[in-house]
């Protein structure tokens, strides 16, 4: 035991040094404060009927109908008990208060990575908090995109794992390539996954090339092959994630388009304008370097400062004016701010560090390993892509043909995967330097070079900031027409203020072009030292990981800091009843609608949907239906007959002169479920759409022709004499009770999805179709009879199995591996 705590004691000693720093970060964590991130809130809204009903029964159910009149809870929040990697995610999560365990994750499976490269401990410590506290990382953490988070901090692991079969130690790498695959899989973060397996399919095709011409074809088959091998498994573990996602995904709006008579509609996949919305400047990404040069956050916090030239001009031209509230005006309302990048707004620059961008260029220069041009190759191909509607020429090549591609929005956050990179090409190059394979000359011939190229570059900013970038909006003209015209014509103030502005930015980057260069020559000067012997190589290392933290740390701190926190009170008390919501709420009917109007865009927020069962909401991953519903009748003016079909009881507006709320009551709301008259055949989903543009919904229903073998016309009753109604309601089990003396049509306020849904009559399982382009419906054999609705989807039921058997068989792998790898190890002992 003394000996492995001897073998082993610097990596704890590192370990427990990366728990300290994340705790110093985090310190409100310490005195039981939360981080207040505007996703994770937003997230606590869609789950309150799933998080409700699991608190009632213990299981959480499948689909919930708080938001968009319906859906699957898989994108939500869904149990996944027989996935094994369901409880190691619910351990990182847990061992740590939030978000420490996340940096955690990031700091450990770096260091990890690092280490199966036989790095030096204090290098490796150094190349894992470079990589963790790149800005990306934390400013995600401050959003409150946990899962993106996760999946990051599995990218290190996962590549250890893959260099570690690739160095012929198949079963224990191939082993913890399953596991760390698994466990990024179950992150639930496709996008991020999908952008780390570009990354990876190059690194495969120079692997591939090296032992073609190496004539290893042979050895490198077996290496993939145990890869395949890890990854296979790793999707065996996750099949019920995989499963529903894949079929539910073809149904949202990242699927097949089912109108065709709108030509903005994409055909497949997400709109383009959409998906590039978040696209990186090509300029912007000199932020790399200098974090502020695009003037860091969508924020006024450097503008409302007396001192600052933005807070002057509004002084000296709107006497009379809190300038605070003038320039917070500006920003709300003509979208200018610090930031003057092309992006709708941003939380803040990518930034992976003044020392680490000086090392990455040294490591161009020196590193020899065929890793270098993987790293390179990825970087630059992973930038372009991030470029996204700046650089369409390849953007566009990806998005049309490469599968799946399409599916994802904000390409910037790609970038992802290079905050990855960077560090380990930096890394590399001081292990290289250490390994003594070049002269002392050459290797500050090649430092000095690379701290001229990336201190020259924030010289030049420092000094002539405008020499290279423009600092204006490329709307400026337009701002300040706008601007002008508020002020009462008055172009000369507008003009100041603006002046003012572009002020504020160009001091901004100046500021933080100098900061790069005094740690730039820090880096310099430590590595310097360390080539040369004139510092002690551990000594050094240590050094370069102080700095290269400190350098980071004080950049995050502009985005993630004791502010984002707040008591868990706070965050338990943060959403509180109206009186609207109060009076909604005290109606006893177990399943109906709100539409609320209040909120701006009904579409874009989940507030409202932790009172209510909403027509509106906000998920990314929305049926393509629905929203296909929404463009046309719901946008530009709104259908009261839509609204009507989807028992939309309540609409709650807010009055704009003193802002107080109003509710109103819909008389016409069409019910939980109801007998129509008569049934009008469309040809096509335009059809449909065009006919629910003006229809009485509670006497006739438009089906789509291809249901109409489900419809027996000469047997059909009005209904007029019957009745039906919801007698029992949970979120994924309806039970109705109706009679009628015939056979008749009832339409059900249902989202429909046929990817799970049944339905029984008295116990036996009955057809059921579409109707009103969205919702349920069915042809009822006459009599007294109970209806039940039933979400039972066989991708989850079927998947978990897959999962179980999978989940076995990754911890009979892992058993294995270690137990090889430790019968190698006392075989190589012994000789």
């Amino acid at each position: 035991m003394n000996n492995w705590f001897n073998k082993n004691g610097i990596h704890l000693a590192i370990i427990a040094f990366f728990v300290v720093i994340t705790f110093a970060y985090f310190s409100p964590v310490l005195q039981g404060k939360a981080p207040q991130q505007g996703d994770v809130l937003q997230a606590k809204a869609m789950q309150k009927e799933i998080m409700d009903v699991k608190a009632a029964t213990g299981k959480g159910p499948l689909w919930t109908n708080q938001m968009f009149g319906g859906m699957p809870a898989y994108q939500i929040w869904v149990q996944y008990p027989l996935n094994i990697t369901t409880y190691g995610i619910d351990v990182i999560k847990g061992v740590f208060p939030d978000p420490v365990g996340t940096v955690i994750l990031y700091l450990i499976g770096a260091y990890l990575l690092f280490c199966v490269l036989k790095i030096n401990p204090w290098l490796a410590a150094a190349g894992a908090i470079a990589f963790a506290f790149t800005s990306y990382n934390f400013i995600i953490i401050a959003a409150g995109h946990s899962n993106k988070a996760l999946a990051i901090g599995f990218f290190a692991p996962i590549l250890a794992s893959i260099i570690l079969v690739l160095r012929g130690r198949y079963l224990v790498g191939a082993s913890l390539l399953a596991l760390f695959m698994a466990l990024e899989i179950r992150s639930n973060h496709i996008q991020m996954t999908y952008y780390l397996f570009i990354a990876l399919f190059i690194l495969a095709c120079i692997e591939f090339y090296h032992a073609f011409k190496a004539k290893q074809l042979s050895v490198f088959g077996k290496s993939i092959a145990y890869v395949v091998a890890g990854i296979v498994l790793a999707v065996l573990v996750n099949a019920g994630t995989l499963w529903t996602t894949y079929e539910y995904g073809k149904e949202t709006i990242r699927g097949k388009s089912n109108l065709t008579t709108d030509k903005a509609e994409p055909a497949n996949g997400l709109d383009k304008e959409y998906a590039y919305q978040w696209s990186q400047g090509v300029g912007e990404s000199f932020t790399f370097l200098i974090p502020n040069l695009y003037g860091g956050a969508s924020s006024i916090d450097e503008m409302i400062k007396p001192e600052s030239n933005t807070y002057k001009a509004v002084e000296k031209n709107l006497q009379g004016v809190d300038p605070r509230q003038a320039i917070g005006y500006v920003a709300q309302n003509l979208g200018t701010n610090q930031y003057w990048g092309n992006k709708p707004g941003t939380s803040g620059p990518y930034y992976f560090g003044a020392i680490i961008c000086l090392l990455f260029v040294f490591g161009l220069f020196i590193v020899q390993h065929r890793w270098k041009w993987w790293i390179l190759g990825s970087s630059v191909l992973l930038l372009f892509l991030s470029f996204g509607q700046n650089l369409p020429l390849i953007s566009d090549i990806f998005f049309d043909y490469l599968p799946m591609y399409n599916k994802f929005r904000a390409v910037e956050s790609i970038l992802a995967v290079v905050g990855l990179l960077v560090p380990l090409l930096a890394i590399l190059a001081i292990k290289e330097a250490q390994e003594g394979k070049y002269d002392q000359k050459y290797l500050v011939k090649r430092l000095t070079w690379s701290a001229g190229i990336t201190g020259g570059l924030s010289l030049i900013v420092a000094i002539m900031p405008t020499a290279f970038f423009s600092f204006t909006q490329s709307n400026q003209p337009q701002v300040l027409d706008a601007l002008a015209q508020t002020l009462q014509n008055n172009r000369g103030a507008a003009i100041e203020i603006i002046n003012g502005v572009v002020a504020d930015r160009v001091a901004l980057a100046r500021a933080d072009a100098w900061r790069t260069v005094l740690f730039i020559a820090i880096g310099f000067g430590l590595t310097w030292a360390f080539i040369t012997k004139k510092m002690n190589m551990q000594l050094a290392f240590g050094l370069l990981a102080l700095f290269i933290l400190v350098d980071l740390w004080q950049v995050d701190r502009r985005y993630l800091n004791n502010q984002n926190f707040v008591s868990k009170s706070d965050l338990a008390s943060h959403y509180q009843p109206r009186d609207v919501d109060n009076f909604i709420s005290a109606d006893k009917d177990p399943n109906f609608r709100v539409f609320d109007l209040s909120l701006g865009d009904p579409f874009k927020s989940a507030e409202t949907s932790f009172f209510h069962k909403t027509v509106g909401g906000f998920h990314s991953a929305r049926l393509k239906r629905f929203q296909e519903l929404v463009d046309h009748q719901l946008t530009k003016s709104i259908n009261q007959d839509v609204l009507d079909m989807l028992n939309a009881k309540y609409i709650i507006t807010q009055d704009p002169q003193n802002g107080s709320y109003k509710m109103q009551r819909n008389a016409t709301a069409a019910g939980n479920a109801w007998f129509v008259q008569s049934v009008q055949y469309a040809k096509n989903a335009d059809e449909e759409m065009k006919a629910i543009s003006s229809f009485d919904a509670k006497k006739e229903a438009i089906v789509d022709e291809q249901y109409k073998s489900l419809i027996d016309t000469k047997r059909l009753g009005t209904g007029v004499e019957g009745f039906i109604k919801l007698t029992n309601y949970t979120p994924d089990h309806l039970t109705y009770e109706y009679s009628s003396a015939k056979d008749v049509i009832a339409v059900f306020s249902e989202v429909y999805y046929n990817k799970g849904w049944k339905m029984y009559i008295d116990g036996v399982e009955k057809p059921y179709f579409r109707a009103d382009y969205i919702l349920r419906a069915a042809q009822l054999e006459g009599g007294n009879h109970k209806l039940e609705f039933i979400f039972h989807p066989t991708s989850y039921y079927a998947g978990e199995k897959i999962s179980l058997a999978g989940s076995i068989l990754l911890l009979a792998g892992l058993g294995f591996g270690f137990y090889s790898e430790n019968k190698k190890k006392k075989k190589a002992v012994k000789a």
